[in-house]
């Protein structure tokens, strides 16, 4: 059991995050960040909202200060905070590629930093939600994979350099039925197969922080799939051809609509 703790959850408004935090909340101090507070505004007394863009060191410097200066300490990290964009990688725009890989990316890496200083001798976890995309890139979904296979070759490489007294627990869920989708693109398209619910990920979650596991695979569906891929290379074909016919299918719409 998690209780007593003073715990951070960014990308805490919605999906994950959310229900992240209604299960920490019972029993413990949650600081809840999310660009948008207009849900977890609404939540227990326990919860305490604030509203922040983690797309800058200014903006992360800010939250965590905050969340130090109201606890004193912090005991848990939950690197949540995230988004995607659903697109056809046929454009020029730098601001666009920046401003995805310091929320997904930079700002993850530097909120560990700042964790792991704040800690010293303590005990703590930083739970960070990496996505199976980190482990198998998607079309339609170029930069946000890109941002989630650095993040995963970060928790590789600093696993092995973290002090004894950091646990680091990462999160790998497939496609989750979250708001998620519904701002990466202003078209329609075909979410992936499979998808799971952001309550059963979150429930894994916790239960993988209390066990103190490295990793949490939410999906099982996802494991044996991918030793399959290993073994049954063509399989995978299979699964990705149908993965970019939803694209293409995509892709078409998006061509219609700008006509």
């Amino acid at each position: 059991m998690i209780t007593g703790k003073n715990i951070i959850i960014t990308g805490a408004n919605s999906g994950i995050g959310l229900e992240t935090l209604k299960i920490l909340a019972r029993d413990n101090r949650i600081f809840a960040a999310d660009i948008n507070i207009d849900v977890i505004s609404k939540c227990s007394d326990s919860v305490i909202p604030f509203r922040c863009d983690l797309s800058s060191e200014s903006g992360v410097d800010s939250m965590f200060d905050a969340a130090v200066s109201l606890f004193g300490h912090v005991d848990i990290v939950h690197a949540n905070a995230g988004f995607s964009y659903y697109e056809e990688m046929n454009y020029t725009d730098w601001d666009r590629i920046e401003r995805i890989f310091n929320v997904n990316t930079v700002a993850q890496i530097y909120l560990y930093q700042r964790f792991a200083e704040h800690l010293k001798d303590r005990k703590g976890v930083f739970a960070l939600t990496v996505s199976a995309i980190g482990l198998m890139g998607m079309p339609g979904f170029t930069l946000y994979a890109a941002t989630k296979f650095a993040m995963n070759g970060f928790q590789e490489s600093v696993r092995m350099e973290k002090p004894d007294n950091l646990q680091l627990t990462c999160l790998y869920p497939v496609a989750t039925d979250t708001a998620f989708f519904k701002t990466a693109s202003d078209i329609d398209f075909k979410r992936p197969y499979p998808m799971q619910t952001p309550d059963l990920v979150a429930k894994k979650l916790v239960r993988g922080i209390d066990k103190n596991k490295k990793k949490v695979n939410p999906c099982r569906l996802f494991t044996f799939a991918r030793i399959l891929f290993r073994i049954l290379p063509f399989t995978k074909t299979l699964y990705l051809r149908s993965e970019k016919k939803k694209f293409y299918e995509y892709r078409e719409r998006t061509k219609n609509a700008r006509k």
